[in-house]
């Protein structure tokens, strides 16, 4: 006879436990997901003072915000052997120990090795939670994954958005600084570590058939599928942060203000906010995600479309418009590395390789932008990059949203 002390519980208590560990598991992947853009997005508005404050180069200052990038690329595809090894839940502790101490050692000392040292670790820390957090929520929520990375979605990408907007405000303090700012997200990450801890408790290890159905897929970078995917995922974070970098120089070109401008990329950022909750709950529902891909296609050409006039009165809306395509796209991208794969361990894998190439492509991406307006002396020829990359988006779009799995033959 057991003498378990599980066992002496009593139904209602054992039912109030699950309760407590699925919330905080909830509470656990929010406040993961806050830290995954934030200690990034508030660098943008801060650049002029780092660069004024330790009298370096724009172009030595810019590389704050590319490093993360390079960082996302490099260790993306790793970080499935790192879950598979200890354990995600483990790993994801040990990212966001590594966060916390990234975001200290780029705002507490003067020299620049630290400030870049601790961008890189930040930018290696969020990358193991880019790839993992999407694996974890098909493990736990199998039956409620739209929902799930609606939630993260949101999180995400609303603190990045209000990081954005109150770093200058928040810097302008002589108490707290741009050194003070940065600092601040080293909060959050510490709150998330007290949320998580309890997680290394609950921890439940995949099925030995899962893990092996999940080896057997073979080297994932070999799938036509997995490559859809991947382009998909690259393509959409192409378009998202050379939007980020040149929308406003290009608006300011055309004559609008630069604060203007500058809340011309607000209103686009917040007005992905919906379609991050909205899209992954339709996309899961649906047999395949075909006629969203369309949709963001569309509104991704329309939206750029729109900026080759030079009617600035309309801008607002190509904004909002350009904001609900980045919201699809984005969404249907995490979604696709649960829907297109059957097991937990599989998602990290091809979410590993579409964040590898996609942030690759995202650190690119921006400085060739600006060199085809460098050589040609306009923002035409950039601005038809996009819009190619808005008709690719819908090519491998097509390919990713149809109802099959990783390893299946068409």
């Amino acid at each position: 006879m057991s003498t378990g002390n599980e066992l002496r519980l009593h139904p209602s208590q054992l039912e109030s436990a699950s309760r407590t560990q699925g919330s905080l598991l909830i509470l656990g992947f929010i406040f993961i997901a806050v830290n995954m853009r934030a200690p990034l997005t508030s660098v943008g508005p801060l650049i002029g003072s780092i660069r004024d404050s330790l009298g370096i180069s724009s172009t030595l200052a810019g590389s704050i915000t590319t490093l993360p990038l390079l960082a996302f690329a490099l260790l993306s595809p790793f970080a499935p052997a790192l879950a598979r090894r200890y354990g995600m839940e483990r790993v994801l502790l040990y990212a966001l120990i590594a966060l916390v101490l990234g975001t200290a050692l780029r705002s507490a000392t003067n020299g620049l090795g630290a400030l870049f040292g601790g961008t890189i670790l930040i930018g290696l820390a969020i990358a193991v939670c880019n790839v993992l957090l999407p694996s974890l929520i098909k493990r736990e929520y199998s039956h409620k994954i739209g929902m799930m990375t609606g939630i993260y979605s949101v999180s995400m990408n609303l603190c990045g958005a209000i990081a954005t907007g109150i770093s200058v405000p928040l810097a302008s303090h002589i108490w707290l600084g741009w050194r003070g700012v940065l600092g601040f997200w080293g909060i959050l990450a510490l709150i998330a570590i007290l949320i998580w801890l309890p997680q290394l408790h609950n921890r439940r290890a995949s099925s030995p058939a899962a893990s092996g159905a999940a080896i057997m897929q073979g080297n994932i970078w070999r799938s036509p599928l997995a490559w859809k995917v991947t382009l998909f995922m690259g393509l959409q974070s192409l378009i998202f942060y050379i939007t980020l970098t040149w929308l406003p120089e290009i608006l300011v070109e055309r004559g609008m203000s630069s604060s203007t401008a500058g809340w011309m990329l607000s209103l686009m950022q917040f007005a992905l906010l919906p379609c991050t909750f909205i899209v992954p709950i339709l996309a899961g529902r649906m047999k395949n995600q075909q006629p969203l891909v369309i949709v963001c296609a569309l509104l991704y050409l329309i939206g750029f479309g729109g900026l080759f006039f030079r009617n600035i009165s309309l801008v607002p809306l190509w904004a909002i418009i350009l904001g609900i395509a980045g919201g699809i796209s984005f969404s249907l991208a995490m979604m696709f590395f649960s829907l297109r794969t059957r097991h937990a361990q599989e998602a990290a894998r091809l979410s590993g390789m579409a964040q590898s190439v996609g942030y690759l492509l995202a650190a690119i991406g921006p400085v060739l932008f600006g060199m085809l307006h460098d050589m040609l002396g306009s923002w035409t020829s950039s601005l038809l990059m996009l819009v190619t990359a808005s008709v690719l988006i819908a090519v491998f779009g097509m390919g990713a949203s149809r109802n099959q799995y990783i390893g299946e033959t068409n």
